[in-house]
C-alpha cells in the first residue's frame, strides 16, 4: 500500500512539473529588431473603423503610448523596426472567398487604399499611421515592408527583410493581438526567428462571449520565447 501511494505521489509530482511552461527567456544583442503589425488609424484612432470594439482595450493596456515608446527608444538607440501594414486594394474586393473578420474588413472599408502605386487619399485616412508615430516612421533606421493581406506575413516581404538586414531574434508588437500580431509571431517563429511579445503594445477586440486579447496573451505565453510588459523591454533596450 505504501508503495502504491509513493508511487502515486511520484506521478502526481511528474504531472504538475510538465504542467509548469517554462520560460525561454530572451536575449536581446545586435541582431534584434523591433516588429509592429499594423499601427494605422483603423485600429488605433478614436475615429478607426474597429474602434467600437478594440478602444477599451487599446485604452485599458496604454496600447498608443507603449508602441510610441517603442518607436521612440528605437530611434534614440538606432535598433531596426519593421513596420508590416494591412492595405487593402480594390482588386482585393473581388475576392471569391473570405473568413469571417475579412468579409467584417472588407464590408466596413477597412484599410482601404485606392491604387497600390498612388497615395491619392492616404493621409488621414483609416490606413494613414497614426499621426504621432509618423515622425518615427519616417526615420532611417524604420523599413515598412510591403503589406500583409490576411493576418500573417506569409503573403509579404517580412522575412526576407529581416534576413537581409542580418535578423535573427524579434520583439513584436501591433495590432490585433489575437489576429494580424498573433499570425505573425506564429509564422515567424515557423520561419526560424527568435520571438518575444510586448503583451501590453497590443490589443484587441472584445465582445460579448469573444475576447480576442486573453486568447493573444494565451498563445503569446505558450508559443513566443518570452512575454515582456512595455517597461519590462524598455529596462532592457536602455541597456544596450
Amino acid at each position: 500500500m505504501k508503495k502504491i501511494v509513493f508511487i502515486g505521489m511520484a506521478l502526481l509530482a511528474t504531472v504538475k512539473s510538465f504542467a509548469q511552461i517554462p520560460d525561454p527567456g530572451f536575449t536581446i544583442d545586435d541582431r534584434t529588431a523591433i516588429v509592429i503589425t499594423d499601427p494605422q488609424n483603423d485600429f488605433l484612432s478614436p475615429d478607426g473603423v474597429t474602434w467600437g470594439v478594440v478602444g477599451k482595450n487599446v485604452t485599458e493596456n496604454g496600447t498608443v503610448e507603449n508602441l510610441e515608446s517603442l518607436f521612440k527608444i528605437a530611434a534614440e538607440k538606432n535598433i531596426k523596426v519593421f513596420v508590416s501594414p494591412h492595405y487593402y486594394y480594390p482588386h482585393d474586393h473581388g475576392w471569391k472567398m473570405e473568413g469571417a473578420l475579412e468579409k467584417l474588413m472588407h464590408s466596413i472599408h477597412m484599410f482601404d487604399r485606392k491604387d497600390a502605386l498612388s497615395l491619392e487619399g492616404f493621409e488621414g485616412s483609416g490606413a494613414d499611421w497614426l499621426d504621432r508615430y509618423k515622425k518615427y516612421i519616417d526615420g532611417e533606421n524604420v523599413i515598412v515592408t510591403s503589406p500583409h493581406k490576411v493576418y500573417g506575413p506569409e503573403s509579404n516581404d517580412l522575412s526576407l527583410q529581416l534576413r537581409k538586414y542580418g535578423i535573427d531574434k524579434v520583439i513584436l508588437g501591433g495590432m490585433s493581438a489575437n489576429l494580424c500580431t498573433e499570425s505573425h509571431m506564429r509564422e515567424l517563429v515557423e520561419d526560424g526567428f527568435d520571438v518575444a511579445v510586448v503583451k501590453d503594445a497590443t490589443a484587441a477586440a472584445q465582445v460579448p462571449g469573444l475576447d480576442g486579447y486573453a486568447a493573444a496573451v494565451t498563445n503569446f505565453r505558450m508559443i513566443s520565447s518570452h512575454v515582456y510588459t512595455t517597461e519590462e523591454v524598455l529596462a532592457e533596450l536602455r541597456k544596450k
